[in-house]
Order: C-alpha cells, then sequence, then structure tokens
C-alpha cells in the first residue's frame, strides 16, 4: 500500500480498513472494533486469542469494562499509575465491546492507553480501535514500516518519516483482574513485558 498522511490513514481507519501505527512497545495492527474479524484473517490468528482495545485515553476505555465501585476505583488507581503506559488489564467486558474483538472470551477485554505521540494523535481522531501486534501468528512481531508493508500489503501505513527509531519490542505488560476475594492478589499475570510486576505492585 502506498505510505499515507496522518489525515488519509485516520480517514481509512473511520471506514473500516486496517491500519498499523507505533507504539511504545511494538507496532499495532488496528481496526474499528465493529471490524475485528479483519485482524484474525489477517494474521491468521486463532479466534480463540483476544484483541485489545487501545484508545487515547482512559475515559473513553471505561465504557467497555463493568464491575463495582471499590473494582473501577482499583482499576482507575492503577490506570492513572501506568497509564499511558505498557500495561494492558484484562477487565470483566461490558456489553458494549463487540463479540468480534473476543469471540471466544466475551467475558474479558483487555484495554490498553499507549505512551506514544503518534499513536494517542491516531486514537484521538478514530476512538478506540481493536488491536494487536502487527505480524503472522505465531512469529516475531514486525517493527519497520517496510517490513509490515512487504508481509501485510493490504494494510495501510503512515509515511515513513512519521516513523520513529523500533523500540526494545517488548510487549506490553498484561495482568488479568481475578477479583478473588481471599487470593494474595487480585490481579494474574497473563504475560510479562515491558513493565515488571515490582513496578506494578511496589
Amino acid at each position: 500500500m502506498p505510505q499515507l498522511s496522518m489525515a488519509a490513514l485516520v480517514a481509512l481507519a473511520r471506514s473500516g480498513s486496517l491500519i498499523s501505527f507505533p507504539t511504545d512497545t511494538v507496532p499495532a495492527l488496528a481496526v474499528l472494533p465493529d471490524h475485528a474479524s479483519n485482524i484474525y484473517q489477517a494474521k491468521q490468528r486463532s479466534a480463540e486469542k483476544p484483541l485489545i482495545l487501545m484508545a487515547a485515553s482512559p475515559a473513553e476505555l471505561w465504557p467497555f469494562v463493568q464491575g463495582s465501585p471499590a473494582d473501577l476505583r482499583c482499576w482507575q488507581t492503577l490506570a492513572q499509575q501506568f497509564w499511558p503506559g505498557a500495561l494492558t488489564l484484562v477487565l470483566p467486558a461490558s456489553p458494549a465491546v463487540p463479540l468480534a474483538v473476543h469471540p471466544h472470551t466475551p467475558d474479558t477485554i483487555g484495554i490498553r492507553v499507549p505512551d506514544q505521540i503518534l499513536a494517542q494523535a491516531i486514537l484521538q481522531q478514530t476512538g478506540p480501535l481493536a488491536t494487536t501486534s502487527i505480524n503472522r501468528s505465531g512469529q516475531s512481531a514486525l517493527t519497520q514500516p517496510d517490513l509490515i508493508e512487504a508481509h501485510f500489503p493490504q494494510v495501510f501505513t503512515l509515511d515513513h518519516g512519521h516513523w520513529p527509531p523500533p523500540g526494545p519490542g517488548l510487549p506490553s505488560t498484561v495482568i488479568a483482574w481475578n477479583g478473588q476475594p481471599n487470593s494474595p492478589s487480585p490481579w494474574d499475570l497473563l504475560r510479562p513485558g515491558h513493565i515488571s510486576l515490582e513496578q506494578i505492585f511496589s
């Protein structure tokens, strides 16, 4: 696909096209939540592996989760500490989450606000997007736009001049809310990543 300006990329994202952009971890493959099935097809990804919702601000993500007032306060406290940043929270999903985003795990949804200027600029204009790393399922994440274009010609990307140098290539840390009152921690580690557990729970 041709390299695009920010305005052109946002317009295509709003129309339901697959796009890719840099984040503070690895580049994202993204689409409007209602079109999330296109990500599974492009990546040859099992529908048993859910996507996450990424947005420019926490306020845009809270409608997609549900819990008690005490639960919400706990989640918001953690978000205030680590968002924007490389921490994905897997929380109980509200009915607002399209089934296409998590076809085999409809009770939960991962959410994150990235700490990257370009990503936030795009998300501010598109609203929340269903996202994942851009790679074929089971392969390493692609980190450079020329490789993304070569492997995913159907995906639209920004002009190369907009892309920052590749980062360390670490994914976000993923923790899931278990809500068990007698558990040593209300969170379970699903994937280690850029932020350590010591940073989160110190």
